[in-house]
């Protein structure tokens, strides 16, 4: 811009210089020039040199406006590129992302605007040209304007983003499932009833409010809410599709360099990974399947250590609200579960060390849980859980995803399917102690990523409450009519996207639950999925 200006305020000032000497030039064969004349070609170099020295301040002007604008350009891509990193979709729970889910849309890029360098054609003044420059230059900034512009009013000064997903599933289910929208587990066929269901539901759509606030003792603030509309479906006609709304994260964070505070209520930090699949938002994919999960109130504490080369080591420990999964009794108030009657909170901790690599980001964690559950007088269980994590990339079209539990009372994570404790007798009578339930899961995911917007997930899981244990003490508190021995699901899914906001699946889950009786209970689920980023 700045060797434009110069070369047209240089060719400028000489044709004006060159205009204005002419008389002169040709004076020469002229006996000689009037004082008039001569007062007059003065005026003109005078007036000409005003010109050239408006132009280049114009010029100035112009130039100094394009590098606000870029600078302002590279600051909206700075922003956008930190929000693609916080979206990820929606992480099996919302909270944390998927390990391997679908990519983050990319910014728009910077709308393109064409300047004529070259200066005023024949046909075009300086002063049209300079107005054309002008307009440009404003619809630059306009469209920049237009991609910063804050979506969210808040009433506090500080920036509020809302964002989510919409998303349409429409299923198909053989076989009798505990759930039809996203069903976990196989059941027991009701008599008389059909063995097929087709169905759509809007449910599992978020909706997710993120804040910035002022820095902190050095920390930059912010805090988020998640919703979707899973919740308790309304006694009403057609209820099952109205779908209540329902909490599901919401946290307060201080970021500094290194370290991270983080209070509200939250996915597990001590299982960070979860299987991709948007046609199980609700609830994590293969949840009761060996895929630990809960969102739980807690405070917790990071730490990022940095190790040799491009590795480093993430630590985190913190307390939590034990949660039991215990069914709440219609018309009653809110009773601490059987964990909170503990009279303490639960305790976990997670070590993860991640390394940079050619085919991308190498992850390895361990984690460890412990709380401790009151049943009633001298029926006190101690719970606890023990973790492992990976994340490794094959190659670069290829990612393998792993977790691994051994626990035991672990039933309001998902662990033992749901099943927490054991009673040795009739559970009213004084002598009856309560053991808590061992068990063990796990699940595996092979990514395959042909192209940056397209990849197909193949994933298994299982779940194994101690079966030994179930059979000596087969009453089990718990929602369902028989103990289940063991739960196993694996999906297959392709997820597509359309466009930067737009994502299409479809995927086919089989399920298969087997309780104390010699035969079990097996579904095929086939979904199709439609999510809309916002």
């Amino acid at each position: 811009m700045g060797n434009w200006a110069r070369r047209l305020s240089f060719s400028t000032a000489l044709a004006l210089c060159t205009g204005a000497f002419a008389p002169c030039l040709q004076a020469q064969n002229t006996p000689q020039l009037s004082a008039d004349a001569l007062k007059e070609l003065l005026q003109s170099v005078r007036d000409l040199t005003a010109q050239v020295h408006q132009l280049n301040t114009q010029l100035e002007q112009v130039r100094m406006a394009q590098q606000n604008s870029e600078s302002e350009a590279k600051h909206l891509g700075q922003e956008l590129e930190a929000a693609n990193e916080r979206i990820k979709v929606l992480e099996g729970s919302a909270a944390p992302m998927p390990a391997a889910s679908y990519e983050a849309p990319k910014p728009p890029p910077t709308p393109a605007v064409s300047f004529q360098l070259g200066g005023p054609s024949q046909s075009e003044g300086v002063d049209e040209h300079l107005v054309r420059i002008d307009e440009n230059a404003e619809l630059l900034n306009a469209k920049v304007a237009d991609q910063y512009q804050t979506k969210v009013e808040s009433g506090a000064k500080y920036r509020l983003r809302l964002s989510g997903i919409f998303l349409l599933n429409l299923y198909g289910n053989t076989g009798s499932v505990n759930n039809q929208d996203f069903p976990v587990l196989a059941t027991e066929p009701e008599r008389a009833a059909s063995d097929r269901a087709f169905g759509g539901s809007l449910r599992q759509s978020q909706i997710n409010l993120e804040g910035f606030g002022p820095d902190l003792a050095g920390a930059h603030t912010s805090a988020d809410l998640r919703f979707d509309f899973a919740g308790n479906t309304l006694q009403d006609p057609n209820g099952a599709l109205l779908g209540g709304i329902r909490l599901r994260t919401g946290v307060f964070r201080m970021d500094w360099a290194n370290t991270w505070l983080v209070a509200g209520q939250d996915a597990l930090f001590f299982v960070p990974l979860s299987p991709s699949s948007l046609a199980s938002l609700a609830v994590p994919p293969l949840a009761y399947s060996g895929n630990l999960w809960g969102w739980t109130p807690q405070v917790r504490l990071g730490r990022r250590i940095a190790a040799s080369g491009d590795a480093e080591f993430r630590l985190e420990a913190g307390i939590l609200d034990q949660i039991t999964g215990d069914l709440a009794e219609l018309g009653q108030d809110r009773d601490p579960s059987w964990g909170e009657q503990s009279g303490q909170p639960g305790y976990a901790v997670h070590l993860g060390w991640s390394k940079k690599t050619s085919a991308g980001n190498l992850r390895l964690g361990a984690g460890g849980y412990y709380g401790r559950q009151y049943w009633g007088p001298h029926r006190a269980v101690d719970s606890w859980a023990a973790t492992v994590d990976l994340l490794v990339p094959l190659n670069r079209q290829f990612d393998l995803s792993a977790a691994y539990y051994r626990g035991r009372g672990v039933g309001g994570f998902g662990g033992g399917v749901g099943q927490s404790v054991l009673f040795t007798g009739h559970p009213q009578l004084p002598a009856t102690s309560v053991l808590g339930l061992n068990s063990q899961g796990g699940w595996a995911q092979l990514t395959f990523k042909p192209r940056a917007d397209f990849r197909i997930n193949a994933a298994w899981g299982q779940d194994n409450p101690f079966a030994s244990e179930l059979r000596a003490f087969p009453i089990v508190p718990s929602e369902y009519p028989e103990p289940v021995l063991k739960n196993q699901s694996w999906f297959v899914n392709g997820i597509f996207q359309l466009r930067s906001n737009i994502l299409f699946s479809v995927e086919f889950r089989r399920l298969a639950t087997h309780d104390l009786g010699p035969e079990g209970y097996f579904a095929n689920s086939a979904n199709l999925s439609l999510g809309y980023l916002f």
